[in-house]
This record gives structure tokens, C-alpha cells and sequence, in this order.
């Protein structure tokens, strides 16, 4: 599975960190440190990768394959 984070809609709620902190990580102003790149979701991780794309209010997150 593969994420991607749009960089102009990410507004650094962080709340994808919440429900995946395996997946993703935030920077000092709380924004996810992979906007504008394609992630790499573990395996294991596809539920609480899910669960965050789902809870990111701005839907910055969306799955890199569709």
C-alpha cells in the first residue's frame, strides 16, 4: 500500500501521526514530513494508515495507487 501526502492541502493537524505514528512523522511546525512524496505504508500498518488518511480533515492523504 502507498500514500500519498498532497503538500498545497496538508494544513498540519497531525492527525495522521496520531493514528499511524509508524507511518508518519511530523516536523517542528506539526506538519507530516512526507508531503508531496509517495509513503510506503508497512506491512501490518494498512489499517492505521487507513484510519488516518480517513481522519485528515483537509483529505491531504490520499492512496498513491488510484
Amino acid at each position: 500500500m502507498q500514500l500519498k501526502v498532497d503538500e498545497m492541502l496538508c494544513s498540519g493537524h497531525g492527525r495522521c501521526a496520531k493514528f499511524a505514528p509508524a507511518v508518519f512523522s511530523l516536523d517542528e511546525a506539526g506538519f507530516n514530513t512526507a508531503v508531496g512524496r509517495v509513503v510506503d505504508v508497512p506491512p501490518g500498518e494498512e489499517d492505521n494508515a487507513t484510519k488516518a488518511m480517513k481522519a485528515c480533515p483537509e483529505r491531504a492523504i490520499s492512496d498513491a495507487g488510484q
